[in-house]
């Protein structure tokens, strides 16, 4: 199995999908990660953070032993205004190199504007025909995102969960890395909303922590 995780921002990969990574890595799967957006000087953040940023992919990099990163380098809460052609060229290309078998993808009502284009750019992406590799498509949610959605488009309705109790420790630890981006409970970007959803999840699974996906597409 070939399996890619598309994150419009660095973290998303780690708050939908981190434990099912760990996961497919333990299983013997080649898994690579797509970062959409980047921030940089020239559009707008400090030197400090941008190096901050680069030290966290890395490290993040380096836990979840990605076999692949492709990094598209769109501006960062800006996607609405990139031309959704290039966008999907983007997506192509790294589809066509990798060639993955399973695609995690953020869902298409979530609240940031970043993750419904990342949705419609990746749909664009997954013809048979163009991309015969891939058979399995999975929304991820994404907590501050996912959660805070009023539902305009079709929610956030879970049918496959996958079983992370052995990875759940690891993959708070992950989240960790993005310092600046975990705050203390009730933020939902917080260990303990972490965990409690990987509990609530699990609950409906029949396992001590799971991550809950939709189920868009699979060929079999």
């Amino acid at each position: 199995m070939k399996t890619i995780v598309v994150a419009p921002h660095p973290d998303d990969e780690v708050l939908g999908v981190g434990g099912t990574l760990l996961r497919r890595k333990a299983e013997g799967a080649k898994v690579a990660w797509l970062i959409v957006t980047a921030i940089s000087v020239e559009t707008g953040w400090s030197q400090e953070k941008v190096s901050r940023r680069s030290d966290e992919i890395n490290r993040v990099k380096e836990l979840f032993c990605f076999d692949e990163v492709f990094m598209l380098n769109f501006p960062t809460i800006q996607l609405d205004r990139v031309p959704m052609g290039d966008l999907v060229k983007a997506v192509s290309d790294v589809f066509s190199s990798f060639q993955p078998t399973e695609v995690f993808v953020p869902h298409s009502s979530d609240v940031h504007t970043d993750h419904r284009v990342v949705f419609d750019a990746v749909a664009s992406c997954t013809k048979w025909f163009r991309y015969p590799s891939i058979k399995r498509i999975l929304a991820y949610e994404t907590l501050s995102e996912t959660d805070f959605s009023f539902g305009g488009g079709e929610c956030f309705r879970p049918n496959v969960f996958v079983n992370i109790s052995p990875f759940i420790t690891e993959k708070v630890s992950a989240m960790s890395i993005y310092s600046s981006e975990v705050g203390a409970f009730p933020f939902p970007r917080s260990n303990k909303a972490i965990q409690s959803l990987a509990s609530l999840r699990g609950a409906a699974a029949g396992c001590d922590a799971a991550e809950a996906f939709m189920l868009l597409k699979e060929i079999l």
